[in-house]
């Protein structure tokens, strides 16, 4: 087996993690309170801990406090699109697109024989990757995103230790090669301008987590961060902690509705008119599959589509007129509101969900889904069951997901 020396054993100085030194998001926090709510069988103060200034990156060692018990070997349970194999001249790592349908698209093979900490990152995602395992300072270079949530990630665009290397099809390779970058993160998504990096002869990486129908899958992706940089231990630990909180959350509910009528329990529609449809998640996608563990009936469960799929508008308002929740997000500069959506499309103010006051909305341009929500997988279904099934969480606030106000 070859073991891949991390950055502790690399180097004695700044880069020895330090109890309170890195920030990991409020999941840590929040979710820990379901767990012992389960266990002990009573109402814990859910998320009452996650309330602070930024519940996001709270301080929270607990996680990477236990690293040094973990395995330094990486094994993957949910992840379709990782498998990772320990050999005589290096890890072999194989990377390819979960999505069903690319099942023939090829795969690519990176063999890891030394720890590596230079990386740029082209989507928010990649950065959460990071963000949660407290590796912040392993980016040197980023896409120029939107909307940058990250306190650590935004100090370092300021003092320079990160630089930004333009958009998709407008990258600065020159900024790129100065970066000295070991690897390159890319994705299947995007379009436009990973060719002009392939020039630079720096390592490509496709990152396909957001591709993963399972929640648990998507995050399981850390760990290819923590293959890179040699932090597997950290990996496993912070992962552990996440599978923990989101199989005892799922189990509660389970236990809840158990030998209960499926009829009976609260149904859901998604997503809302875009530009040329009903923009709504598959059937088989990873918010169908949240939807489910959090309890509910998703009302386009017969749809075979893994991701999101766009319909004729007639086609979702009629399946989706009756249900008892609205799940939409969306970027709003102010406060999103009932009004607001009623505004885009009257019809949506005869919807069932409308009436009620059971629309939970995110607001990306107010939260860091894009960047954390993918490796906080327990915040989401959280967010959900609290809508769903409230007696279960009763002191639970939500993070992403919010009933939207008239």
């Amino acid at each position: 087996m070859t073991n891949i020396p991390s950055r502790s054993d690399m180097d004695n100085d700044k880069r020895i993690w330090q109890p309170g030194r890195h920030l990991l998001p409020a999941v840590i926090l929040s979710l820990c309170a379901i767990t012992s709510c389960v266990q002990k069988g009573a109402d814990a103060n859910v998320g009452e801990e996650a309330q602070t200034a930024d519940p996001f990156y709270a301080l929270q060692d607990s996680a990477l406090s236990r690293a040094p018990e973990c395995s330094d070997t990486i094994s993957i349970r949910y992840a379709r699109g990782l498998k990772v194999d320990y050999m005589p001249d290096g890890i072999h790592v194989t990377i390819s697109n979960p999505d069903p349908k690319a099942a023939h698209a090829p795969s690519q093979e990176i063999v890891i024989r030394q720890a590596s900490h230079r990386f740029i990152c082209t989507t928010a995602l990649q950065l959460g990757n990071f963000e949660v395992l407290g590796l912040e300072d392993e980016i040197v270079g980023i896409n120029t995103l939107r909307n940058l949530f990250s306190p650590r990630m935004r100090q370092q665009i300021e003092d320079g230790s990160t630089v930004r290397i333009g958009r998709e099809g407008n990258f600065d390779l020159e900024t790129v090669i100065a970066c000295q970058p070991d690897y390159i993160f890319v994705s299947a998504s995007k379009h436009g301008g990973f060719e002009a990096l392939k020039d630079s002869g720096i390592p490509l990486i496709p990152h396909h987590g957001y591709k993963e129908t399972d929640p648990l899958g998507q995050a399981e992706w850390i760990k290819l961060v923590g293959l890179l940089t040699g932090e597997t231990r950290r990996a496993n630990a912070v992962f552990e902690e996440i599978e923990r909180q989101y199989l005892a959350l799922a189990a509660k509910v389970r236990k809840a509705i158990d030998g209960k009528d499926p009829s009976g329990r609260p149904t859901v529609i998604s997503g809302r008119q875009m530009r040329d449809g009903w923009y709504v998640a598959g059937g088989r996608s990873y918010m169908a599959r949240l939807f489910a563990d959090a309890g509910a009936d998703y009302v386009m469960k017969d749809n075979e589509e893994s991701g999101g799929v766009t319909l004729d508008f007639e086609t979702v308002y009629s399946k989706g007129i009756h249900a008892d929740f609205w799940q939409i997000d969306g970027s709003y500069d102010g406060e999103f509101t009932l009004a607001a959506l009623a505004e885009e499309d009257e019809r949506y103010a005869t919807m069932k969900a409308f009436k009620t006051g059971r629309v939970i909305f995110c607001n990306l341009a107010h939260t860091p889904y894009r960047e954390l929500a993918g490796v906080q997988p327990q915040l989401l279904l959280a967010d959900f069951v609290k809508a769903f099934h409230p007696q279960l969480l009763p002191d639970y606030t939500p993070q992403y997901y919010m009933p939207l106000r008239k």
